[in-house]
């Protein structure tokens, strides 16, 4: 992952209501949410919501697909393992680990 990648993804995470729903999209797991889902769910007004989603897409962190009539957003979960990998490259100053790497991301 880029430096610039690594930056925009931080700072699309670094919001409240944006961390909040892509918290909710990582827990929703690979079947995703539609917009009025997340609304509900999390109380946010639906045209803050597509802001935040838009920006959320913009830095790579979810994915839209469109069924039929609904928009459904799904967490990107190699874009988020690449982040934490990039964040946790050099943790143990180049000494192996204690974590393994298969629990260290999230595999959906």
């Amino acid at each position: 992952m880029e430096s610039n990648d690594v930056i925009r993804s931080l700072a699309a995470l670094a919001q409240p209501v944006r961390l909040q729903v892509f918290r909710a999209l990582v827990v929703a797991g690979p079947g995703g949410m539609t917009p009025g889902t997340m609304a509900e769910g999390l109380a946010v007004p639906a045209n803050t919501l597509s802001f935040h989603l838009k920006e959320l897409a913009h830095a790579g962190l979810v994915t839209q697909e469109r069924s039929s009539r609904n928009i459904i957003y799904r967490a990107a979960y190699e874009r988020m393992n690449a982040l934490l990998a990039y964040l946790t490259e050099n943790c143990c100053r180049g000494a192996a680990c204690g974590v393994d790497a298969k629990a260290a991301s999230c595999a959906r």
